[in-house]
């Protein structure tokens, strides 16, 4: 049943998918209602299904790189409906819901294969490692998405050239805005996924961190990243493009970092 519904939910997430990119092009209202439609009714299944794949492995969906990537979507949606029901950016799914279909097109052809675990206070903290992460790489995603928005209308305002997009595009201003906002919120969340952790593998092993080169210098980049962008901002004003472009190299960072740490 749970790969019923997670079939469904891809097929209704790529609905989604053209429908707002359609919407970006022709604004029609009806095709914008058809589009929030889809995501929400996606959404539903996507829910649906982590809760029969919870039911049927006993676990929640932190265990199999295809739960982690499954759960990792979901979340993004998650974000991104408090973030057009407070921001109103009525173009944003156009950027971030492709990527939310192509992360749950990747878990499709992930194993679907479980075992069972072992409910120790080491999973406690690996549960909570990559929850906390998995939530802050929700955020950098909206943040994505703020950035490219942010990228198109500032080249559009530099070379003067305001074509249509400008015009339907919020200003940069609520894309800058709206890109610290969700860095803000998410960085403090991947920070307590580093540490929960760094704490996981001292139950484990003994050690604070894995030194593993492929697994966890990866990691230290997307933190180091995102660290810069948070505090540059905060202490020195690094704002506008610049904020942009890092949030959209920390975004590309942590694609590869996913890959070499998850999978």
């Amino acid at each position: 049943m749970a790969n019923i519904t997670f079939n469904a939910t891809l097929l209704i997430y790529l609905i989604a998918t053209l429908g707002y990119t359609i919407y970006l092009a022709n604004r029609k209202p009806i095709v914008k209602s058809i589009s929030f439609f889809s995501l929400g009714l996606g959404l539903f299944s996507h829910t649906i299904t982590i809760c029969l794949r919870s039911m049927e492995t006993g676990h929640g969906p932190y265990t199999t790189g295809f739960e982690i990537t499954s759960f990792f979507a979901w979340v993004i949606v998650v974000i991104f409906f408090i973030t057009e029901w407070k921001y109103k950016i009525k173009d944003l799914g156009a950027f971030v819901i492709p990527v939310v279909f192509l992360i749950l097109l990747y878990s499709a052809f992930q194993s679907r294969e479980y075992s069972l675990i072992d409910e120790s206070s080491t999973m406690f903290w690996l549960t909570m490692h990559r929850t906390l992460s998995i939530i802050g790489y929700a955020a950098f995603a909206i943040a994505f998405g703020a950035a490219v928005m942010y990228l198109i209308q500032e080249n559009q305002v530099k070379n003067k050239k305001l074509g249509v997009m400008y015009f339907r595009m919020p200003s940069l201003e609520v894309l800058d805005n709206l890109n610290y906002k969700v860095i803000a919120i998410g960085f403090p969340l991947f920070t307590l996924g580093f540490m929960t952790g760094s704490i996981w593998n001292v139950k484990t092993d003994e050690s604070l961190f894995s030194w593993d080169v492929m697994r966890t210098w990866p990691l230290i980049a997307v933190w180091l990243i995102y660290c810069g962008i948070f505090f540059g901002r905060l202490l020195v004003g690094w704002r506008g493009k610049k904020a942009a472009q890092g949030a959209i190299l920390g975004f590309v960072a942590i694609i590869f970092s996913y890959f070499f740490h998850v999978v």
